[in-house]
């Protein structure tokens, strides 16, 4: 099943992809039962007969005719994972021999069709596309072999990034340490540290959806293309077999220091292979050269936004 979110008669509705479109749910289920997104993915699998039976009565309504959101409008936290793509470890000079991760705002996101907003100043903004786990069950210290059995369904999400505001944002300094000899004295250590506040978490620099698969619904999230098109033109076309951790070695690890909740999202890396072309995804200047800009990824669905250049 393909689930996301669209705003209906100036409403968030809930939205299930069938045959000749989607279907628009009312805001409950006859039996009262709450029809929003995080309402769904808590009460799973139990309100899944329930999302059928409205189906079944409801009008098909055309994907490209309705103003969609995030299909998880405001979740608890999005979680992205940094570096993880096997073309990424040549380029690795020094990091953890474990998953690392920032956090983008929910405040980032916007839906399917809606305009990735740019100003002039915030420089360079390359698209990063992935895919991004939606956590189904509350939990931590999650055992590895039961990572999976947390997991809602997978959607897309495009990880906007600035690398000038990084390069503005990025401190080189003395951090101060506790002498190794002598912890009651201090020393200082020659750092470089970039925060991602901006660089990751502006407003619109979260495109996401504009479905949600549930986990049925994908039997391997490793065996998934990635494809990126910038002005209809192909600019990685990648594979999840080579996200270098995988959705159960991210969700064990992050569980250990970071309550996962139903309706976290985890972005798992970016689709870095080159197209034909030579052209790679650092080389889509979205602040240049405008969009619109799309991430498919196979048994999810196309994600396209246009841009927005603002003053």
């Amino acid at each position: 099943m393909r689930l996301g979110t669209v705003l209906h008669q100036g409403r968030p509705r809930l939205a299930v992809a069938v045959d000749d479109g989607l279907a628009v749910l009312p805001g409950a289920a006859p039996d009262g039962r709450d029809f929003t997104m995080q309402a769904v993915i808590d009460g799973w699998p139990a309100t899944r007969p329930a999302l059928e039976v409205a189906c079944e009565g409801a009008s098909p309504v055309a994907v490209d005719t309705l103003h969609w959101l995030p299909p998880l409008p405001r979740p608890g936290k999005v979680l992205c994972v940094a570096l993880n793509n096997s073309a990424n470890k040549d380029r690795i000079m020094r990091g953890p021999s474990h998953p690392a991760a920032f956090v983008k705002p929910a405040s980032s996101l916007i839906g399917h069709g809606q305009p990735i907003r740019l100003r002039e100043h915030f420089g360079r903004v390359h698209p990063e596309p992935e895919l991004a786990v939606v956590i189904g069950r509350t939990g931590s210290d999650i055992a590895h072999e039961a990572a999976l059995a947390h997991v809602f369904g997978y959607t897309i999400i495009n990880d906007l990034t600035a690398p000038t505001m990084r390069g503005e944002d990025t401190f080189h300094y003395r951090a101060i340490h506790p002498k190794r000899d002598d912890p009651e004295t201090i020393e200082y250590v020659d750092s470089w540290v970039s925060y991602p506040g901006r660089y990751k978490g502006s407003d619109s620099f979260g495109p996401m959806g504009p479905w949600i698969a549930t986990r049925d619904a994908i039997p391997d999230p490793h065996d998934l293309a990635v494809r990126c098109v910038h002005q209809g033109r192909l600019v990685t076309e990648d594979n999840t077999a080579n996200l270098f951790y995988k959705v159960a070695d991210v969700i064990a690890f992050m569980s250990t220091y970071m309550t996962l909740e139903a309706g976290d999202i985890i972005a798992m890396g970016t689709a870095l292979k080159q197209s034909n072309g030579g052209q790679a995804v650092q080389n889509v200047d979205l602040t240049r050269f405008g969009g619109p800009i799309e991430v498919s990824i196979s048994g999810i669905g196309t994600l396209s936004n246009p841009v927005e250049r603002r003053a």
